[in-house]
């Protein structure tokens, strides 16, 4: 939630929603209408689709947030949660950031995570198909405007929605790698986890503003599971 106010004081588009945890059930309730149903529930500590709960109607408002706290505090300690606007059949896109202790950040290309299950990202594709010139510009733009007002160093992630007309919305920055860069590895031909490494070590990036991307790539999650279950 912190890093959504940043983001509106730089007018860097959000989804739809709270800038806070919600107070409680009436709060909650007043938000979802005014932004209007279907409301997604996030926790606000959370990642990995934990806390997360999808609401279609008022009627479901009261026990998904309980069920949503409930996970949240089980998962990370903190039952707080926020609403956003539920975006129907966006494109979930990412971008790979790295910023130093010095004030320089590089914008590593984007990924496409919009193939999903249960909040879990099962394909993901480096450069991002279909997806015009303007609005790839416009985000990468938005990433870096960012991550420098918040100060942030180390290797990250900028976690955005595209909606069917194109627009997009920022949603979080995960603070770590996570296990799909080796996608963005493959196309800027960067090891990701020696720059975070050198990062560490207060030494300098070795590219900044925007790194061209070669190629691409495809990485794919297996996951065991019963079909029948």
């Amino acid at each position: 939630v912190a890093a959504r106010r940043t983001a509106i004081r730089l007018c860097v588009p959000v989804v739809p929603g709270t800038e806070a945890p919600v107070i409680d059930d009436t709060e909650a309730a007043r938000v979802a209408e005014a932004v209007g149903y279907p409301v997604m529930i996030k926790a606000a500590m959370g990642g990995g689709g934990k806390g997360m709960r999808l609401v279609a109607s008022p009627t479901d408002l009261g026990s998904a947030l309980r069920l949503a706290r409930s996970e949240a505090t089980s998962a990370f300690g903190d039952g707080a949660v926020y609403l956003e606007k539920a975006l129907v059949e966006p494109r979930h896109i990412e971008i790979q950031l790295l910023a130093d202790a010095h004030g320089q950040v590089v914008s590593l290309g984007e990924r496409e995570c919009s193939i999903q299950r249960r909040h879990q990202k099962l394909i993901e594709e480096a450069p991002a198909p279909h997806l015009p010139d303007a609005t790839r510009e416009a985000m990468h733009q938005a990433a870096l405007r960012a991550v420098k007002a918040w100060g942030y160093k180390s290797a990250g992630t900028l976690e955005l929605l595209v909606d069917a007309e194109g627009r997009f919305f920022f949603l979080e920055l995960n603070a770590r790698l996570q296990v799909e860069h080796p996608v963005t590895e493959l196309v800027t031909g960067l090891d990701l986890v020696a720059e975070q490494l050198g990062i560490a070590a207060g030494g300098l990036l070795s590219r900044t503003g925007v790194a061209e991307a070669r190629g691409h790539a495809i990485e794919c999650r297996i996951n065991a599971e019963d079909p029948a279950r």
